[in-house]
């Protein structure tokens, strides 16, 4: 049966949906061809809607196309979902290979199950617009509801398998005037304009060939005027606030075994932060940050403890570092118990304040999800170890700032994040440890993701990272101050304290929920109309 499927399914189709992976993949970082986002998707859903022949012949001989039924529009919509990870996250099979113990074939038949599992979302979408388009030629009613159902799918995809890398919207992070929606939208409402004007694009080729002029001038004119938002400059974004940014620059597969190793980079790190607060005369620090690292400082550990609290109070600044933390006292770096990707808060006088844990883990790195499936990956694991959840998205009380902390994967949850801020955050400070990326582009697309959460609840962001980019980033989503990769160095990051909220801070994502709730409607009247159709054929 599905062979059947397949061999019905016309070749231009399964040319369309290759070049829609490429272009889909080549918007985000490191090609980053934002202005192809208008067109990426069209292809796809050309060949949604014209996947088979309707055994007819026009008057010029070419074969007639109908659209997909929903059994082809998925593997149409699958066969595109996996080339289009495999391009965009390629980026998974040296991490899985150099810093997960697996062999090359392991890390390629990981990076295969990874594509063919988030692939099933755009088969989703595939099988969602077969179904809407049923077995008549009149595409309007699929074509209508296609950003609806795009964004759905999104919706599923972050809140169903938590996996929301490379949202549509993202690709435009850098377009001011169209991102001043994702404060009332998040970064859905981006998704659904690009999916609109793709749209529009596509029915340009789906109507006779007389109305085909218009039709492509009104798309290409749309995505024009869209684009040109990038042209357009915000205001200054005014900071009164200077954060030191520690850039660690350790290496993540650095040899941890030797303990002088680990206290004279403990040695190193703050003696840098404390020279670089004391030769700054730009501004007063009001917070220092150090990012999440691949070095073992185990919040247990005394020397870890001594050392940061010496620096907290030689530099006279509110201190967040990030950790491993323990549930117990077990002595000096000792290890027993239930281990937490933790970030702490140290006070001026070189008190412990507060924690935040991790609350969403990076499955295969920071746990094994179905540990008898997915033991072929165990390598990973062991080398980042075998994290718990924390439990509290609540702001760190930094004297009279508040801080709203997540860390490294935590940036992609737009819901998650807004919840930050929702909750009293003033400023956000995202640390990371972008070093298992290597020099692929997912540290670039890991910062325009986190570029979109300051957008979406108008907060400055700070971002440390442990090899770059280390950064500070304005509400509009800017980058107002940056350092090289892969320097061990200290940025003076400017920010500002922000009370107000924004209407996607206040109520999440009403959004893309009311998409899903009008793709359901949609659907659930085409089903009606199908079976009050067949009891007229009957009847009569």
């Amino acid at each position: 049966m599905l062979s059947l499927r397949v061999r019905q399914i016309h070749f231009s189709a399964w040319l369309l949906v290759v070049l829609s992976a490429i272009l889909q993949a080549i918007i985000f970082p490191l090609p980053g061809v934002y202005v192809l986002s208008w067109f990426a998707l069209a292809p796809l859903i050309v060949a949604l809607l014209r996947a088979r022949p309707a055994g007819e012949l026009e008057i010029a001989g070419s074969v007639r196309l109908r659209p997909a039924t929903p059994g082809q529009g998925f593997l149409l919509g699958y066969a595109c979902g996996i080339l289009w990870y495999a391009g965009t996250c390629y980026w998974i099979f040296d991490t899985m290979r150099h810093f997960g113990g697996l062999s090359a074939p392991e890390a390629l038949l990981a990076l295969f199950l990874f594509c063919c599992y988030l692939g099933l979302y755009h088969g989703f979408f595939g099988l969602l617009v077969g179904l809407l388009a049923g077995s008549a030629r009149d595409f309007r009613r699929p074509l209508v509801m296609a950003p609806f159902l795009w964004v759905a799918v999104e919706l599923a995809r972050t809140r169903v398998t938590g996996f929301p890398w490379n949202l549509l919207g993202i690709a435009q992070v850098d377009n001011v005037a169209l991102c001043r929606i994702a404060a009332s939208t998040g970064v859905y409402g981006i998704s659904f304009e690009i999916v609109l004007v793709n749209v529009a694009l596509a029915a340009a080729f789906l109507v006779p060939r007389q109305k085909r002029g218009a039709l492509l001038a009104a798309a290409l004119a749309a995505a024009a005027v869209l684009q040109a938002g990038r042209l357009v400059e915000a205001p200054p974004a005014k900071a009164d606030h200077a954060a030191l940014l520690v850039q660690q620059n350790i290496p993540v597969s650095a040899d941890w075994t030797q303990p002088a190793y680990l206290q004279q980079t403990l040695n190193e790190l703050t003696e840098l932060t404390v020279k670089s607060a004391a030769s700054n005369s730009v501004a007063k620090i009001d917070l220092a940050v150090w990012p999440e690292s691949p070095a073992p400082f185990f919040t247990n550990d005394k020397r870890f403890r001594e050392a940061l609290s010496e620096m907290a109070r030689d530099t006279k600044t509110w201190t967040v570092a990030g950790s491993i933390g323990t549930s117990s006292a077990a002595g000096e770096g000792g290890q027993t118990g239930p281990v937490f990707n933790s970030a702490v808060l140290i006070s001026p006088s070189g008190d412990w304040t507060a924690r935040y844990d991790k609350v969403h883990l990076v499955p295969f790195g920071e746990y094994l999800p179905f540990p008898s499936l997915f033991s072929f990956a165990g390598g990973l694991t062991r080398e980042v170890g075998e994290f718990q959840r924390g439990t509290s998205r609540r702001p760190l009380n930094a004297g009279d700032e508040r801080l709203g902390l997540f860390i490294c994967y935590e940036s992609v949850f737009p819901e998650e994040v807004r919840q930050f801020a929702d909750q009293g955050a003033q400023v956000f400070v995202n640390i990371s440890n972008d070093g298992w990326y290597g020099d692929s582009g997912a540290y670039a697309q890991h910062l325009n993701q986190t570029r979109m959460r300051a957008i979406e609840n108008n907060r400055w962001l700070l971002s440390a990272t442990d090899t770059g980019v280390t950064a500070s980033i304005d509400p509009w989503g800017r980058v107002a101050a940056r350092t090289p990769r892969k320097e061990r160095t200290a940025l003076v990051a400017p920010y500002a304290l922000t009370s107000d909220t924004t209407f996607y801070t206040r109520h999440g994502d009403w959004f893309a929920y009311g998409c899903a709730i009008i793709s359901l409607g949609a659907l659930l009247m085409r089903f009606a109309f199908s079976k009050n159709r067949k009891k007229v054929d009957a009847s009569s």
